[in-house]
C-alpha cells in the first residue's frame, strides 16, 4: 500500500508537473494559462496523447510531431522531479500515513509549495529573475502557515517569526552595498519566504548548503569551460538556494546536523 501511494503520487506529480511547464513558459508573457496547449514553433494545437508526462516526449523522440522542432528537454525534466519531490513528500510524512486527514493537509500545503519552488526555480534560471508575484505568494502562505495547525490556530514560536527576517538581513545590506552587483534581491526575498517555511536552523543549513553547491558549480564550470565565470551573469543563485532548501527540509538537515558534519569526535 505505501510504495502504491508513492507510485500514484509520482504520477500526479508529473501531470502537476506538465502544468508547472506551461506556467514557467507562459508567465508574463501575456498568455493565459487556460487553452489548449500548443508548439511554440508551428502553433499546431496538441493532441492528447501528446501530452502525456515524459512518455509523450520520448515516443515523440524530443521532436514536435509536425515541424519536427527539437522540444525542450525542460518539459520531461520538470515533470520527473516534480513527480520525485512530490514522492519524497510521502517518504517525508509517512508517520502521518495512520492520520489520512493529517496526512494530506501536510501533503497539500508541501506539493503547493514545492510547485511553487520549482516554477521559481526554473524561471529564475531561464531568464535570470525571480518573479515576484509568485514569490510574494509563496512569503505569504508560509507566513500564514506557521499560525495554523492541525488542531487549529496557534501562536508561532518567536525563532519561528524571526527566521523570515534574520537570515536574509545580512545579504539585504549585501545587497544595498554592492547595489545589487555581488546578490540579486530577489534572491533576498527567497531567503525571507525560505526562512518562513523552514524555520531559523533548517534555513541557516539551506542557505549554507546553497553557497557550497554554488561554489562547486562555480568551480566546475570554470574547470571545463576554461573562460571567466560569473556566478551572477550566467547562473542565478535562486536555483542554489532551492536545492539547499530542498535538501535541508527532505533530509531534515538543521544548523545543528550540518555543524557535526564539522566536529570530529
Amino acid at each position: 500500500m505505501y510504495f502504491l501511494t508513492i507510485f500514484l503520487i509520482f504520477m500526479l506529480g508529473t501531470c502537476i508537473g506538465s502544468f508547472l511547464n506551461v506556467v514557467i513558459y507562459r508567465f508574463n508573457t501575456g498568455m493565459t494559462l487556460g487553452g489548449r496547449s500548443f508548439c511554440m514553433t508551428c502553433n499546431r494545437k496538441l493532441a492528447w496523447y501528446e501530452l502525456v508526462p515524459v512518455f509523450s516526449f520520448l515516443s515523440l523522440g524530443g521532436k514536435c510531431r509536425t515541424c519536427k522542432t527539437s522540444i525542450s528537454r525542460q518539459y520531461p525534466l520538470v515533470e520527473i522531479a516534480t513527480g520525485l519531490i512530490f514522492s519524497m513528500l510521502v517518504s517525508r510524512f509517512s508517520e502521518f500515513l495512520p492520520h489520512t486527514g493529517v496526512f494530506l493537509s501536510h501533503l497539500l500545503y508541501h506539493m503547493f509549495m514545492w510547485s511553487l519552488l520549482i516554477v521559481i526555480a526554473v524561471y529564475d534560471f531561464r531568464h535570470k529573475i525571480i518573479p515576484n508575484r509568485l514569490m510574494y505568494i509563496f512569503i505569504l502562505v508560509a507566513l500564514c502557515a506557521l499560525f495554523v495547525s492541525a488542531q487549529g490556530t496557534i501562536v508561532p514560536s518567536p525563532s519561528s517569526l524571526l527566521a523570515g527576517i534574520a537570515i536574509p538581513l545580512p545579504f539585504a545590506a549585501i545587497w544595498y552595498l554592492s547595489r545589487g552587483k555581488w546578490m540579486g534581491f530577489g534572491d533576498v526575498k527567497l531567503m525571507s519566504g525560505l526562512g518562513f517555511y523552514l524555520g531559523l536552523s533548517q534555513g541557516i543549513a539551506a542557505v549554507m548548503l546553497s553557497f557550497w553547491l554554488g561554489a562547486v558549480v562555480g568551480i566546475l564550470l570554470i574547470f571545463f569551460r576554461k573562460s571567466k565565470y560569473g556566478m551572477k551573469s550566467e547562473i542565478p543563485f535562486g536555483p542554489f538556494l532551492i536545492v539547499g532548501a530542498l535538501i535541508a527540509f527532505m533530509w531534515n538537515i538543521g544548523l545543528f546536523e550540518l555543524a557535526k558534519v564539522f566536529i570530529f569526535k
